[in-house]
């Protein structure tokens, strides 16, 4: 079966790591690009692939000012990821709660051994 283009939507987009970084670090601000090469420290030709995938999706706008080319988060295309991953969240918490409990059993077992062998 032939691999989803990154370019189809946003859950490809991001499924790469660095684009996931680049987001993040839009996430604080608007940025130009020489400022996410330095701060992810990644080549500068890199992170411009990146961003026009990001772009292409529609995760990140950019506005030209002056001779530079500020880029910026648009979180709209996430929406069908949160909603998405929001299914999952009641069995998350779930399991969390049951681990909170097996957590809990484990250190009173321990803290009665312990009380037993004072």
């Amino acid at each position: 079966m032939a691999r989803a283009a990154t370019t189809t939507d946003a859950f490809n987009a991001v499924a790469e790591p660095r684009r996931r970084q680049i987001l993040d670090v839009l996430a604080a601000g608007e940025r130009p690009v020489n400022d996410l090469v330095a701060q992810l420290g990644l080549a500068q030709p890199l992170v411009s692939k990146h961003l026009r995938v990001l772009r292409q999706v529609g995760l990140v706008e950019v506005r030209e000012e002056g001779r530079q080319r500020l880029y910026r988060l648009n979180g709209h295309p996430l929406k069908p990821i949160h909603d998405w991953v929001k299914n999952y969240e009641r069995s998350w918490s779930q399991r969390f709660d049951r681990l909170d409990a097996v957590l809990a059993e484990l250190k009173e077992k321990e803290q009665a051994d312990e009380s037993r062998n004072e």
